[in-house]
């Protein structure tokens, strides 16, 4: 048989499950709306992550502190296509590359260590169906939107494979792999320790395991650092600007309830053990089978250690996703090599289909596996749009006093019930683009600091433990729902410009703070949502120029807010003289002006540590090519 037979036959069953649960229209569930604003975002406001975007938190620099590469990939699509691709429609491809990446990634891995595609296929088929509640499984990384976690997780079973014939002493080290990191750290650093410990332990299963390997793979690390630079440098420069999202955790026991973990430990058992008394001229072979076990070390320090600390910006619950499929790899070779009895080179397909058959059958039990998608489980945004009346909300917020738009809850619940993990979908984080309005809340949990004022009643440092959805109709600004009072709502509303709420119907019984509220009043737009306008517009920065905002006319002598998030690339004059600017209470900017009726000018520009990073980025490329070049000439 053809030796692609075995990943034709996956693909095409990959291409059916994406073919009922992603068809060809925008799959709007959960956290998707929001990845499609961000590759907006990039297409209509420019590429440098710092870019600030307005739509969102009262402006936030969205991309400094969220991996840029998907919406990167996504918006290069589009502007390619010369716009013939749509935004929605090239994050939708995105979507799908998504799904299917593992099965190809896995598979030609584990392909090079049997020398066989059928014996592959069990492993590969378990890396394309894997969800155990992961942010890059089925369920967390194509179902629930957190598709860049996905991408970066099917990108690791590359950094061996490119790494192999270096391995075994057949090619000179391949640079290429600074390029395949530096990948991996911008499309979702929570892989980055995997990408780290897979490149290490190949240095170390490398043939003849001599120190000069761990000069290219030092080099090459350290390149890799330095071509994401442009990112990672104002990220750590102005981390305190952001907030880690750490609501996440790591059980071992809920994991090893499941049987099939517990059978690809086992597996990973075998093989590491077999693996490190075999020929050592097969360094991929050693590399993967200590990897697992490597994996599971940075898991438990991670967790044990690090997070105590309050260093929780790579959480352990997503490292744990590196883990897993360290598990998947390693189980994967050690079931291949059992299937691989001498003799049985024609009933191959046949058992390793049955392998197949085992695993599914193991991965039921807490669904563990992704085996078939129900369409009604995976809404598209037109169903959504028509179940929850949008049209009628986006043309009631257009004709809203002017101000930003704060929504009560995160998302629109799209079944009946009370469970904050019911189905729903984080659409109002297209609201910028189909009304044209500013807003607050309204997207999945964030790390903006006005977020964190929204979700606990502070903007102050700390983690954002919890999700979001586990507040929606709860709580706000800190408080619950029946315990909002009119006062504090306004000021809140005030300070971050707010011309309308929006709340859910079923909200509106204990939402007694808008309730004969000086401020605000009802009007009704459709159920489910019910609005409340501003009697009197608030003003907001006035765009004069890109990067450059005026305030209307300040009182004087006084510390007065922006209405606009506080972050340090921000500075205020008048008449060409600085004015004092400082961080307020509610995370937003406040200036000091100089006298009455003083002309305010906001400018947002790069800094030193912006710059800093395209430099190091820059001479990070060049030092690559020339390494490139320098090892094709010794070639």
């Amino acid at each position: 048989m053809a030796p692609y037979s075995p990943l034709a036959l996956l693909l095409a069953y990959g291409i059916a499950f994406a073919s009922i649960a992603l068809g060809s229209s925008f799959m709007a569930f959960d956290d998707h709306p929001g990845q499609v604003y961000r590759v907006w975002h990039v297409v209509a406001h420019g590429w440098a992550p710092w870019t600030w975007n307005p739509g969102w938190w009262t402006g936030y620099p969205e991309l400094q502190f969220y991996p840029p590469a998907l919406a990167y990939a996504g918006a290069l699509i589009h502007v390619a296509s010369w716009g013939t691709v749509s935004i929605v429609g090239a994050y939708q491809a995105l979507v799908w590359l998504a799904y299917l990446a593992p099965a190809v990634t896995v598979w030609l891995l584990l392909r090079r260590v049997l020398d066989d595609g059928w014996l592959a296929l069990p492993g590969a088929f378990v890396g394309l169906t894997l969800s155990a509640s992961l942010a890059s499984g089925v369920e967390g990384g194509v179902h629930i939107g957190m598709v860049a976690a996905r991408l970066g997780w099917a990108a690791l079973p590359l950094v061996p494979l490119v790494l192999d014939r270096w391995m075994r002493g057949a090619a000179g080290f391949p640079w290429t792999i600074t390029l395949l990191i530096a990948g991996i750290v911008l499309m979702h650093p929570a892989h980055l320790p995997a990408a780290v410990v897979l490149v290490l332990v190949s240095a170390w299963a490398a043939t003849g395991r001599r120190p000069a390997t761990l000069v290219p793979v030092g080099s090459a690390l350290a390149l890799a650092a330095g071509l994401t630079a442009f990112w990672t440098v104002p990220l750590l420069v102005h981390v305190d600007s952001t907030r880690a999202l750490a609501w996440g955790s790591t059980s071992l026991r809920d994991t090893v309830a499941q049987p099939l973990a517990l059978a690809l430990g086992v597996l990973a058992a075998i093989d590491a053990w077999t693996a490190l008394r075999s020929d050592p001229r097969d360094p991929l072979r050693r590399a993967l089978a200590v990897f697992p076990w490597a994996m599971l070390a940075v898991v438990v320090v991670d967790a044990r250690i690090v997070e105590p600390l309050g260093l929780r910006w790579l959480p352990a619950d997503r490292v744990a996703d590196s883990a897993w499929l360290a598990f998947v790899l390693a189980g994967g070779a050690a079931a291949g090599r059992l299937m691989a009895v001498p003799g049985t080179a024609r009933a191959r397909p046949a058992v390793c289909l049955a392998a197949v058959a085992v695993a599914a059958l193991l991965g039921l039990p807490g669904r563990t596996l992704a085996l078939w998608p129900r369409a009604v489980d995976w809404p598209r945004y037109e169903t959504i749009a028509r179940g929850a009346r949008l049209d009628a909300l986006w043309s009631t917020l257009r004709a809203a006093p002017p101000g930003r738009v704060l929504f009560v809850r995160s998302g629109v619940p799209l079944v009946y019930g009370t469970e904050w993990w019911r189905p729903h979908s984080h659409v109002t984080a297209m609201t910028p683009l189909t009304a044209g309005r500013d807003i607050v809340n309204g997207t999945f949990t964030h790390p903006s600091p006005v977020a964190a004022l929204v979700y606990r009643g502070d903007a102050g440092p700390g983690a954002i433990t919890e999700l979001v959805e586990r507040l929606d109709g709860r709580r706000l600004f800190g408080r619950p729902l029946e315990d909002l009072d009119g006062q504090t709502l306004n000021g809140h509303a005030d300070r971050l410009g707010i011309g309308a709420v929006v709340a859910l119907d079923e909200d509106v019984p204990r939402l007694a703070a808008l309730r004969d509220n000086a401020l605000f009043s009802r009007v009704i737009a459709s159920p489910p949502f019910v609005v409340y306008a501003r009697r009197e517009g608030v003003t907001l920065p006035v765009e004069i120029a890109p990067g450059r905002l005026r305030l209307p006319s300040p009182e004087c002598c006084a510390w007065r807010s922006t209405r606009l998030a506080y972050y340090p690339l921000w500075r205020a004059t008048s008449e060409g003289r600085p004015v004092p600017t400082r961080r307020g209470a509610a995370g937003d900017l406040e200036v000091h002006p100089p006298k009455a009726d003083a002309v305010i000018d906001l400018v947002y520009e790069r800094g030193a540590a912006e710059t800093a990073g395209v430099v190091v980025s820059g001479v990070a490329m060049m030092a690559l090519v020339a390494v490139w070049l320098g090892a094709r000439v010794r070639s």
